[in-house]
């Protein structure tokens, strides 16, 4: 009867990141410069790269991207979302939204291992500077036991980190306000923009805070992704994963070793180079994100012991177990067919989006007036969004044709502001009123056309109600 390896069991568990005696255990990874940890590295920069140039990129005349609040207005690649695009909202979010489950459900936490700000800007840019401003990978420790955290060398780390928060809170106030209203507000005294201000100093604190002292609490107590991830992933996922099977039992030492031991050699490496401070060989965790930096640390072990790489490697629970693979599994049917409807939807609807959003209201004092001389006025508000990125004007024409008996001179319009004009990505109303004689209404109502259009060839036509007293086709007035 054959038996089948499992992982080891979890046993007493410890928080990877609290002592015995209930003090902070700080995390100080060891670096492992291999093939993954370099792709990362080349992601990350250009993440950062990403981040840092955004604000000032334009596209047609427009920032890469703004969330303009006190506008109400999102821009993206040059497209402005507005508060009416309610459609393109759920669609863009609901699309996000089922496509981190479908990469999770695919490829387990790559977003925390390889996109994740926090993972990003720690890993690849901060703890660097921290190593070397301590010294080193063994010279941190060394510091961290001696209980040393305020030596000039350490002085000057936390200062450098509280450069770059300030430098990070800048760059994220501009993707609210923009970069020419940031200039402007550096260059005068914040009691002028108290707000603004009190943004910058409080996420500069909060960015300090979270990268020179709370780091991988973070990932560990705060962000909730890795308690999704237990719904969200299967045995088929791929994860970084502990090779059990080919690697226990473990056996200390890579020489004179037992027949039956496993390849593992107990070394620790994959423990002292982890971000998050457990043990990748206990299994699946929460705490794991992906980072892939033990898979770098174990192959270079591997590799001078003149064993075969991928004892740590990217891999499913079913692997491991010899079980067989199965990509067409009940999450990765959904999530694409999910989020193939949703893209679609999005497409559809950026597709049918007009170049100005068109509002026809009624009149706030009333569904109509009689004048002295008999006649009927209706007041119409026409509300215009220009969604051009330049000022346009607006003409409006109505249609009240319709009724042999109803002369020119019977009707008139009066529209104050004709054309509208509106500048780029603004909204504003104008009123049109309209007179009729009685007679014009059939059953106290009457359909009239409104069309809007401009020079560059929007144009947009509403039916619209006018109302007035409630008569027959000879005129006489319902009681």
């Amino acid at each position: 009867m054959s038996t089948t390896a499992v992982p080891p069991g979890l046993g007493r568990r410890v928080l990877p990141t609290l002592n015995e005696d209930g003090t902070r255990r700080w995390i100080r990874p060891k670096p492992s410069h291999g093939t993954w940890w370099r792709r990362r590295q080349v992601v990350a920069y250009l993440l950062m790269a990403i981040f840092f140039a955004a604000p000032h990129l334009r596209v047609f005349g427009k920032p890469v991207f703004l969330m303009d609040l006190p506008r109400r207005e999102f821009t993206l690649m040059g497209y402005t979302f507005l508060p009416t695009d309610t459609l393109l909202f759920m669609f863009s979010l609901g699309s996000l939204v089922i496509g981190i489950f479908l990469v999770t459900a695919l490829w387990g936490r790559a977003w925390c291992g390889w996109a994740c700000p926090q993972t990003v800007y720690l890993e690849f840019l901060f703890r660097p500077i921290g190593r070397w401003f301590d010294g080193g990978y063994t010279q941190s420790r060394a510091l961290d036991k001696q209980g040393a955290w305020f030596t000039p060398r350490r002085l000057a780390k936390y200062i450098t980190f509280f450069l770059l928060a300030l430098f990070v809170s800048h760059t994220m106030l501009a993707f609210f306000v923009g970069t020419p209203q940031l200039y402007e507000w550096m260059l005068r005294s914040p009691a002028e923009h108290p707000s603004a201000f009190f943004f910058v100093v409080l996420f500069t604190g909060i960015v300090w805070f979270n990268f020179t002292y709370f780091r991988e609490q973070t990932c560990l107590i705060v962000c909730p992704y890795g308690r999704w991830q237990s719904a969200l992933i299967d045995r088929q996922s791929k994860i970084v994963a502990y090779d059990y099977v080919r690697g226990e039992p473990r056996a200390l030492g890579a020489k004179h070793r037992d027949a039956t031991a496993g390849d593992c050699i107990d070394c620790k490496a994959c423990v002292q180079t982890c971000p998050t401070g457990i043990d990748i060989r206990n299994g699946l965790q929460m705490e794991c994100i992906h980072c892939t930096q033990c898979i770098d640390a174990c192959d270079e072990i591997m590799t001078k012991i003149g064993k075969p790489t991928g004892l740590i490697r990217y891999s499913s629970q079913d692997e491991i177990a010899g079980k067989p693979k199965h990509l067409l599994r009940v999450r990765t049917i959904l999530y694409p067919l999910v989020l193939a409807i949703l893209l679609g939807g999005l497409g559809a609807t950026l597709y049918n989006t007009q170049a100005a959003d068109l509002t026809v209201l009624r009149g706030l004092d009333g569904p109509f007036a009689l004048e002295a001389d008999g006649r009927v006025s209706n007041q119409i508000r026409v509300k215009l969004t220009n969604r051009r990125s330049a000022d346009m004007a607006y003409g409006i024409v109505l249609d009240l044709q319709g009724e042999p008996d109803l002369a020119a001179n019977d009707i008139t319009v009066v529209a104050p502001e004709n054309p509208l004009r509106v500048q780029a990505g603004e909204t504003r109303a104008t009123s049109v009123f309209v007179l009729l004689p009685t007679r014009a209404f059939t059953n106290g109502e009457r359909f009239i056309t409104i069309t809007v259009s401009d020079e560059r060839g929007y144009r947009e036509s509403v039916r619209y109600r006018l109302l007035g007293p409630a008569t027959g086709t000879t005129g006489s007035t319902r009681q």
